[in-house]
């Protein structure tokens, strides 16, 4: 029961982040492209990094913590569904370079994202 709590709380916080992190981005670079989506999963994919080297190096860690973190807030903030949805949007408008564009860049810099999070924490805690 703890860990289903534990997911639920995070995935609360996480949506809202979203949210409001969807919300920042939009007012500030407009929707012509999906900036807002592209920008939180590179940065939810940096922070699972982070989470991912820093929470092995802590001895003890409570695992509700970790389902917290890793699997309710990032879970929540981060989203492949509407990252479909708005690649659907691009291609339905012809917008068909923007698309490829969009796809391209959340995969690569979500995996990059993912990679620098891992590879900086590394370096802090070695």
């Amino acid at each position: 029961m703890n860990m289903l709590l534990a997911v639920a709380g995070g995935g609360a916080i996480g949506a809202v982040m979203r949210y409001l992190m969807h919300n920042l981005v939009t007012s500030t670079l407009g929707t012509s492209y999906p900036w807002a989506t592209l920008s939180i999963n590179v940065i939810g994919s940096f922070l699972l990094g982070v989470c991912v080297i820093l929470f092995s190096s802590i001895e003890g860690l409570n695992q509700a913590l970790r389902v917290f973190v890793m699997i309710g807030l990032l879970g929540a903030f981060t989203t492949f569904s509407t990252f479909s949805l708005d690649a659907f949007n691009l291609w339905e408008r012809g917008e068909y370079l923007s698309m490829a564009s969009y796809i391209a860049l959340s995969v690569f810099c979500s995996i990059a994202g993912l990679f620098a999070g891992i590879f900086l924490m590394r370096q802090i805690i070695a």
